[in-house]
């Protein structure tokens, strides 16, 4: 039996337990882009770590789909919330697309925050600092840097064209034994051409950051031409994938290949262990997906705090690299110490840090990119 006094204090504390308000969370509102395998990535692995990192914050995570489509759905909702006049947006992180994340920042939907986190001079490459034109510099930080390289069997091919020049020569000594999808089924092939009217265009800076000017391509009938007399020399493939078979099966030897991908067949058993990369000089086109935070995001500190982690050197190294065999997004050297030496001697070997600070070159600004299609199409196709 309890005691009188003994009995206040159980009521006491019983009352306490049910007056108590449940603990307050902060949910943190990330919408991603991209392909699911992305969203799983912060659901599984960045906000768990966030959350541990953060008691009573929450990461709820919205995927909107793969490409330029995918990216599109978050600057409409960003678009929609700004044109109701809301003193407060309903998201704090989006993940998207180069494209998309120009637009948002010509549009004043995204907060300027690369400079408020610590990560923020880890970034080197120009693709932090415009996206197909755009200046967006300060308002990204790049979670990824997918990247095309040129793949090749050293078992045949012991000395590799290091140019678009070289390679040139290479095929005229070895017809049939370079591969490529042209620019249909694959953005493989097109980024090979897309580096091919770097290399032969005579302007190359203003292809992929403006200003655009419609008579441009008038000029380019040298390098187009010169392109259709390359492709009499090789084999077409039937897209990124097909590129890889055929060189599996020893059907080329040679061809554009998207570097993560490359390394994931290789890691599944799909392609060989021999097969290398190389990036041709004066470089190749890849593209990153970016971070960003929302003008209006409600929880704007924890929002740069997420971008923060996400953007560190250990989470590149170990969730980035590692997980996905994609290149970071932050300076390479600056990962190296977090990953395992196997890994990076795989990832960093055959191209360097140096090669990508180099070589690695964003996709033209959008209307160019649409006349080089319409280029090839018209002069090289037919």
């Amino acid at each position: 039996m309890l005691t009188n006094k003994r009995l206040v204090m159980a009521l006491s504390t019983a009352a306490l337990v049910v007056s108590a308000p449940a603990s307050a969370q902060t949910v943190l509102n990330v919408a991603s882009g991209g392909s699911q395998n992305m969203v799983e990535y912060i659901t599984d692995y960045l906000g768990p770590m966030f959350e541990k990192q953060n008691p009573g914050v929450k990461v709820r995570v919205t995927g909107t789909g793969p490409g330029d489509a995918g990216s599109q759905k978050i600057l409409e909702k960003l678009e929609a919330q700004s044109a109701a006049g809301k003193e407060v947006w309903d998201l704090d992180v989006v993940v998207a697309a180069q494209k998309k994340t120009g637009e948002m920042v010509e549009k004043g939907l995204l907060a300027n925050y690369r400079s408020e986190i610590s990560t923020g001079k880890l970034v080197t490459r120009d693709t932090a600092k415009t996206a197909l034109g755009v200046n967006v510099d300060g308002y990204v930080m790049p979670m990824f840097h997918s990247q095309t390289a040129i793949a090749y069997n050293p078992d045949v091919v012991s000395d590799p064209p290091t140019s678009y020049d070289e390679l040139r020569a290479w095929t005229e000594k070895h017809p049939k034994a370079f591969g490529y999808n042209g620019i249909k089924n694959g953005m493989s092939g097109l980024a090979f051409v897309v580096g091919w009217m770097y290399a032969y265009s005579g302007d190359a800076a203003t292809i992929q950051n403006g200003p655009y000017d419609p008579a441009k391509k008038a000029g380019w009938s040298k390098p187009l031409a010169d392109l259709k007399d390359f492709n009499k020399n090789i084999s077409f493939t039937p897209g990124n994938a097909g590129t890889l078979d055929m060189l599996n099966r020893g059907e080329i030897v040679m061809g554009p290949v998207w570097v993560d991908m490359f390394y994931s067949w290789q890691a599944d058993g799909r392609v060989s262990p021999n097969l290398k990369l190389k990036l041709l000089s004066p470089g190749m086109p890849g593209q990153p997906y970016y971070y960003g935070t929302p003008t209006k995001a409600e929880n704007k500190e924890l929002a740069k705090k997420f971008i923060e982690l996400a953007t560190s050197p250990k989470v590149q190294a170990e969730g980035i690299v590692n997980k996905f065999n994609w290149y970071p997004g932050i300076d390479a050297n600056h990962v190296e110490a977090a990953l395992d030496k196997a890994v990076w001697k795989k990832l960093f070997t055959d191209v360097t840090p140096a090669d990508l600070a180099a070589k690695g070159k964003p996709f033209p600004i959008a209307p160019y990119f649409d006349d080089i299609k319409e280029g090839y199409e018209k002069q090289v196709s037919n």
